[in-house]
């Protein structure tokens, strides 16, 4: 119990998959300022927390996004000088804060930690020293950059964890976003979960079984729910992805799908469109 409670302790101080909801458009953020350009990158942090006695009782390790407004000469913007560099600062801002949340997290994790050691001290159990990690992928156009992550953390049980996450942020205005924001008609959200269901079907017959073998028996259900879950973007399309234990048991790992733009194109609004890179064509990589 003591390591079910450490897991959602991490997990309710951070925020991924894709919860965001995008709320007002009209309030859209301009392009970056002339001669400057929006810039993502990894940075690496990593942190060890010791008990009173020296013993580990956390690791960490997270690649975290960065977004940086670069001038022209490839400098960084620090400081505005306009109301346009004001307000690219501020997606910046928005952007940033939510990823170096996770620098609170080894704390997080520790305190859990160090209350389940004294239980296991109590109970003359090995000692356990949690780990945390989390390897991030990003894809950015002109309009968007879509995060997509795989956290790993272990916390004393059987096995370590795996949880599949990501972050849709919409440069245009600033904030984070739901994929259902993107359709236009009201069946975007259906039409990705029947194509879901079909790839789903069509694997669990690839490994010899009927899908309520393979997946749980509800899986259909869970796919219709498919915008709670890791949902990016990236050159090809939009990747779902469905953690250990989410649509399948452990040992079945985690389920991907994917679906390209010419399907998802039906079903999207202009801004949607716009955000995609998809207004004259294929996407556009910035």
């Amino acid at each position: 119990m003591s390591t079910m409670i450490a897991l959602l302790l991490v997990l309710s101080s951070l925020v991924g998959c894709a919860g965001e909801t995008l709320t007002n458009v009209k309030n859209a953020l301009p392009a970056p300022p002339a001669g400057a350009a929006f810039s993502v990158e990894l940075e690496q942090y990593e942190e060890t927390v010791l008990a009173e006695d020296g013993a580990v009782l956390a690791e960490c390790s997270y690649e975290l996004p960065v977004l940086t407004v670069r001038l022209e000469d490839g400098q960084v913007l620090e400081s505005a000088a306009s109301e346009a560099q004001t307000r690219a600062l501020a997606a910046a801002e928005t952007f940033n804060t939510r990823f170096a949340q996770w620098k609170t997290n080894p704390k997080t994790l520790a305190d859990a930690a160090k209350e389940d050691q004294a239980f296991r001290d109590e109970s003359g159990l090995d000692p356990v020293a949690y780990t945390d990690d989390l390897r991030c992928t990003v894809y950015q156009s002109d309009h968007l950059i879509s995060v997509s992550g795989v956290y790993y953390t272990y916390t004393g049980g059987a096995h370590p964890n795996s949880i599949l996450m990501s972050w849709n942020f919409d440069l245009d205005s600033g904030t984070f976003f739901d994929p259902n924001f993107l359709e236009e008609d009201g069946k975007l959200k259906e039409a990705v979960a029947e194509e879901l269901v079909r790839q789903a079907e069509e694997a669990a017959l690839e490994n010899g079984l009927a899908p309520e073998e393979f997946f749980w028996e509800d899986y259909a259900d869970i796919l219709a729910d498919w915008s709670s879950y890791a949902v990016s973007f990236d050159q090809e399309g939009m990747t779902v992805g469905f953690s250990p234990y989410e649509l399948a048991c452990y040992a079945a790992g985690p389920q991907v799908f994917r679906l390209t733009y010419d399907q998802l194109r039906p079903h999207l609004g202009p801004h949607g469109r716009t955000l995609l890179g998809l207004e004259n064509g294929e996407p556009d990589v910035g």
